[in-house]
């Protein structure tokens, strides 16, 4: 464990705006309404954590780790999760803004996007075995190279995954949206 562990608190409207927090470990806190955006995050470790209504726009996050950590109708703009800690990385967004997200080369295996907007996300090269895309937004999302093997999109809207270029062993999806599987070939689908 870290020098200087934070645990059990609540944080709420507190405002952490272009800060650096100090490299420490906040382990099962919960941050309600809190202000990080533009901050830097790097080298931080949230264990077991739930932020609600928080705002991550532009975060930096180099090097921080995520583990068993909730997030519930967060802004998180543009946020570069590649360059996170990946070990035992485990995440669930719930009702986030993600446009613009980057998972590029990332490991996110068995993660839970409820109710989501992913709209421009990049998940080049980025392993989602096992993931799920409930009621989500994917529009102008990027998947190259990506392994979606077992993932569930079969309540996601608006994609567009090419089955040449990316893995989708198992993956589930939903009939009526097959469309975002055979967009390339510009077929009429009714």
């Amino acid at each position: 464990m870290m020098n200087n562990s934070i645990l059990d608190q609540t944080f709420e409207n507190k405002n952490f705006s272009e800060q650096k927090l100090p490299a420490r470990e906040y382990d099962d806190c919960i941050f309600i309404n809190c202000n990080f955006s533009d901050a830097d995050l790097s080298v931080v470790t949230f264990l077991e954590c739930k932020f609600d209504g928080c705002n991550f726009n532009n975060v930096m996050i180099k090097e921080t780790s995520f583990q068993e950590v909730v997030f519930k109708e967060c802004k998180m703009l543009g946020i570069d999760f590649s360059t996170c800690n990946n070990f035992l990385f485990s995440i669930k967004l719930d009702r986030c803004n993600l446009e613009y997200a980057s998972f590029y080369g990332f490991t996110i295996k068995n993660t839970v996007f409820r109710d989501c907007n992913l709209k421009s996300a990049d998940f080049t090269e980025t392993n989602l075995t096992g993931s799920v895309f409930a009621n989500c937004d994917l529009a102008e999302a990027v998947f190259e190279r990506t392994n979606a093997s077992k993932a569930d999109f079969r309540a996601a809207k608006h994609f567009s995954i090419h089955p040449e270029t990316n893995t989708l062993k198992k993956a589930k999806f939903s009939t009526r949206d097959l469309a975002g599987l055979l967009m390339k070939y510009d077929l009429d689908i009714e």
